[in-house]
Formats: C-alpha cells, sequence, structure tokens
C-alpha cells in the first residue's frame, strides 16, 4: 500500500467523515450512543476542518484525528490534546493510525506545544499498545467512569512530551 496522504479537514470532508464515524462507531473506543441515520454533520461548532488531520489512501479518508488544545486557558496553552482518532475497517493493520499520530505531534509541535495527551478507554487494548509504542505514558486511570454494555471500564488518561 502506498503511504497515505495526511492532511488538514476542509468542509467537503463533512460527509465522509461523518460516514466513517458511523461505519467504526464500537463501544471499544467510544462512549456516545451509535450514531443514526440521517448522520449529524461532522463539523460543527466544536469541531472544525482546522482541528482535523485526515490520511486519505485511494482517494479517500482512510482515517482521522482531531487534536485541539484541552482548554482554553492560557496556563495550558502549551498542551494539544487528541479528542478522537479513527481508521477506516478496510485500512486497519496498514500504519495509519500511527501516522496520524505522528502528524499531529508535528502539528502539536508547530503550534507550539510541549505536551500532547489523550484519554482511551481501559479495555481498548490495540490502542493503548499503539500509544505506548509511540511513547505515551498512563498518567492516570479513572477506574469505572464508563458503563458500556453492562461493564465498567475505566478512563485512562495517556500523555507524552514533544520536547
Amino acid at each position: 500500500m502506498e503511504k497515505p496522504i495526511i492532511r488538514t479537514a476542509t468542509e467537503a470532508d463533512d460527509r465522509p467523515l461523518a460516514e466513517l464515524d458511523a461505519r467504526t462507531w464500537s463501544t471499544l473506543h467510544a462512549v456516545q450512543p451509535r450514531p443514526e441515520p440521517p448522520y449529524e454533520p461532522f463539523f460543527s461548532e466544536r469541531t472544525r476542518p482546522e482541528q482535523i488531520l485526515v490520511a486519505e489512501a485511494g482517494g479517500r479518508p482512510a482515517g482521522y484525528i482531531r487534536l485541539v488544545p484541552p482548554t482554553p486557558l492560557a496556563v495550558n496553552a502549551h498542551v494539544r490534546q487528541i479528542q478522537g482518532l479513527v481508521v477506516d475497517d478496510a485500512f486497519r493493520g496498514r500504519g495509519i493510525a500511527r501516522a496520524l499520530l505522528r502528524a499531529a505531534g508535528e502539528e502539536a509541535r508547530r503550534q507550539g506545544a510541549t505536551r500532547l495527551t489523550l484519554r482511551v478507554l481501559g479495555h481498548n487494548a490495540p490502542a493503548r499498545s499503539l500509544y505506548e509504542a509511540e511513547g505515551f505514558a498512563v498518567e492516570g486511570v479513572l477506574p469505572g467512569e464508563f458503563l458500556l454494555d453492562g461493564v465498567y471500564v475505566d478512563d485512562v488518561f495517556m500523555g507524552r512530551s514533544l520536547i
């Protein structure tokens, strides 16, 4: 497979990304209810195209990562947080998630960040393994924070330095 193109999202990505979210929804990584048609717009006041890096493969979005300041406070303006990483099932196992993580780290540095953080569900072993391989460490755990499919699941906070 050719290397994916990583680019900033555009308004034209709205529908494909909404559909990608719906196709990949799982309690392995999602705490929000399953999206149902007609799908809400992907972009909103909360999620803007400039916050999204898209991995394009085969002429279509193969995945995306959302990179945002964790709060509007000046005291943690040096931090960027990943608030969503999705890869189309058809492209799994091809390094898309790793490429998106690395691109997010580069973009966070470009924005002046010195730390990168994320939250992951405790039972999502594949994601946690990838994050650890990319230099993230567990910095905190909220035990049993979510009740998913009748099971209490930990919310794991991970972070890494960008310097």
